[in-house]
């Protein structure tokens, strides 16, 4: 079994939208927001039960990394995604760049950096 945590978590988030070949992205006037896999297609992706990941969800709550909205789903915060984006850029730019592009990506990366000194 995986050892869960948080940054498991973003990790195999991304994991999960480079498998589908789908990433949705929210974009505000001063920042942006990821749509995370629903918590049972974490559980079922990790092969673990469904109530060993909420917990971690709500760690990432309580740290300002998601937001969970009702009907919509679960939504990185603009920390939760510089994290993610950094994690993408660090481990799966190129996965990234094909759903995405080249272009886009580096504007994203931007977004976050900016809200990165108004934000926290």
């Amino acid at each position: 079994m995986t050892a869960l945590s948080v940054d498991v978590l973003f990790d195999t988030a991304i994991r999960i939208q480079l498998m589908e070949h789908m990433l949705s992205i929210s974009f505000t006037e001063n920042a942006i927001s990821i749509k995370f896999p629903t918590t049972r297609r974490f559980a079922e992706f990790l092969d673990v039960p469904h109530y060993y990941i909420l917990p971690f969800f709500a760690m990432m709550e309580q740290e300002g990394l998601v937001t969970r909205a009702e009907r919509v789903g679960i939504l990185t915060t603009a920390k939760g995604s510089r994290k993610m984006i950094v994690l993408m850029k660090e481990k799966y730019a190129k996965e990234v760049e094909k759903i995405i592009g080249h272009t886009i990506f580096k504007e994203i990366e931007s977004i976050c950096k900016a809200t990165e000194k108004k934000v926290d």
